[in-house]
Formats: structure tokens, sequence, C-alpha cells
């Protein structure tokens, strides 16, 4: 989802002692010495048919519309997960 310039610049305009941190959890040693470093997984370039209203919604929501598909796709495939068994 893309942010306009105009709410960007409201954000920058908030000062620090403004923002209200007190139900964000503070970032411990115990959470260092657990944490995981995720690299993401790579994404393969396929040719795809794709009915035009659909690309043209998807296009719509902005920069990163790929990888909107990409993700809704995911999800799909995940929930079916579930329905059928392991998907290969």
């Amino acid at each position: 989802m893309a942010i306009s310039k105009e709410r960007l610049k409201e954000i920058a305009a908030i000062k620090d002692d403004d923002i209200d941190f007190s139900e964000i959890p503070e970032l411990n040693d115990d959470w260092f010495r657990e944490a995981q470093f995720v690299t993401p997984e790579s994404s393969k370039a396929v040719s795809l048919r794709i009915d035009r209203e659909v690309l043209t919604w998807f296009k719509g929501r902005g920069k990163g519309y790929q990888s909107l598909m990409n993700a809704v796709l995911k999800a799909y495939m995940n929930a079916q997960k579930g329905k059928r068994g392991k998907l290969d």
C-alpha cells in the first residue's frame, strides 16, 4: 500500500517525544540471544498469463504489486495445504 507524500510529511513532522511507545516491548539481551537472521526466499521470474482486470487491479495497488501478487498466491497455497495435506 502506498503512502501519500502529504502523509509522509505529517509523519516526519511528529516529534519523538510525542510518540507513544508504551505498547512496544523493549528488545533486551534475551531477545537478541534468541533472534535469528532470516534470509528471504529468492524469487524466480516466470511468464504468466493473467486476466487483464486482475493485473490492472494489482497494478493499481502501486509499487510492489508483483510482490503482493506473490503474497496472495502464497497465502492461497498455505490455505490449501491445510485442506488437502502437503502440496508438492
